[in-house]
């Protein structure tokens, strides 16, 4: 049958369209920019918070909780409080967090219970004095003890440590070698101002286990909150230039703590109305050299935190760079890619410090959990957030 020229014309017309339907199907799909390759897939998911009363355990008020590390295998956490031994000895307490799921399926705290509380003790095994120690980071360590990082007192020549301490009794066992540029100026060959700005020390602290034995090695990375005095830049300065330490802890007996490299990181900058703004808190993923970091910021128009995620990728060592005050180009910082402003969960935001993970939620996922220091203030609150970890 022969078929018209209006009928070939309409099959024609109908194939064109569907070849033309399977190229754009097929079509190259869209370029994956090079950062989407560097960083992890990953996200949070908010599931609720709790708040602490205020309230006092063996004669102890229980507050100013800026740091906070899980041992998963009591199913425990330890959090620190930056008490300076003014309202109680230097210590830390042992926190049950009761995280359940209700009949709807919700996941949320429960209920924080209060277990223990440690004070913490030099050498000897005596308490710190009152105002010689500034507890503001905690992580435990695969040979089931805590390193805990002071900010010392530079108006009072009170330097900053990294300290390991016994788990159950508290005391001091092992100091970790903070580098000179970490320090005040003393000799007269140092003519310029150096070291940490007071207030502003070793806040963030993270503990990764690289091996598999108790005594085998392990990687502790700690930063600055903000920049040591010969890397600020002041007013004109729009990113604070952070140090961040890597050491490698070897087993008693065998070495000494050694860092390994330093890295610069580059803090998000404040709105004009901010009264302060830093690094509070690292917390390392399981891949190596990824990490989550909780910057932390407040002002008059009240409290802040954002959560990144963080690579060394192939980051510069700044260890041998004296000053980063100067012009920076030819240092690669760490990069990082924003994960989370938590001022976009629409809830009060108080002192946000502390942040580790947490047990496995009922559906296999992590959890991740966040603390605020009250600074024993009455009209601040001690918060958890929980959140779950996609990735």
């Amino acid at each position: 049958m022969i078929l018209s020229r209006a009928i070939r014309r309409i099959i024609s017309l109908t194939i064109s369209l569907a070849l033309l339907w399977l190229i754009a199907g097929c079509s190259t799909p869209r370029p994956v920019k090079a950062e989407d390759r560097i960083f992890l897939d990953l996200s949070l998911e908010f599931l609720g918070k709790y708040e602490l009363p205020e309230t006092k355990f063996a004669n102890t008020p229980v507050g100013g909780l800026s740091a906070i590390t899980y041992d998963r295998q009591t199913n425990l956490f330890y959090v620190l409080s930056d008490d300076r031994s003014r309202l109680a000895p230097a210590r830390f307490y042992t926190l049950d967090l009761d995280i359940g799921q209700t009949d709807t399926g919700e996941i949320g705290i429960n209920n924080v219970s209060i277990e223990n509380v440690t004070f913490l003790t030099d050498e000897q095994g005596n308490t710190y004095p009152v105002g010689s120690i500034d507890p503001e980071g905690i992580a435990i360590s695969p040979r089931k003890t805590l390193f805990i990082s002071s900010e010392g007192d530079t108006s009072q020549d009170i330097d900053p440590f990294i300290g390991e301490f016994d788990l159950k009794t508290g005391q001091k066992k092992l100091n970790i070698p903070v580098p000179r540029r970490y320090l005040p100026a003393v000799d007269e060959d140092e003519d310029e101002p150096q070291g940490i700005r007071n207030n502003l020390a070793f806040e963030a602290l993270t503990i990764n286990p690289s091996g598999l034995a108790e005594l085998d090695p392990f990687r502790l990375f700690t930063a600055t909150e903000s920049a040591l005095i010969q890397d600020d830049l002041s007013e004109a300065q729009t990113e604070a230039r952070i140090r961040l330490m890597h050491y490698v802890i070897n087993p008693i007996g065998i070495g000494n703590p050694i860092l390994v490299a330093e890295h610069l990181y580059l803090l998000d900058p404040a709105s004009i109305e901010t009264i302060s703004n830093g690094l509070t808190e690292l917390l390392a993923l399981k891949e190596e050299g990824y990490f989550l970091s909780l910057e932390r910021n407040f002002g008059f128009t009240g409290a802040g935190a954002k959560i990144f995620q963080v690579i060394v990728g192939n980051a510069t060592d700044t260890a041998n760079i004296s000053s980063l005050k100067e012009n920076i180009t030819q240092v690669q910082p760490l990069k990082k890619k924003l994960i989370l402003d938590l001022k976009e969960l629409g809830i009060y935001l108080d002192n946000l410090e502390g942040m580790t993970f947490g047990p496995r939620l009922p559906d296999g996922s992590r959890s991740l959990i966040l603390v605020s220091d009250n600074n024993f203030n009455e009209e601040q609150l001690t918060q958890f957030l929980l959140f779950r970890l996609l990735i």
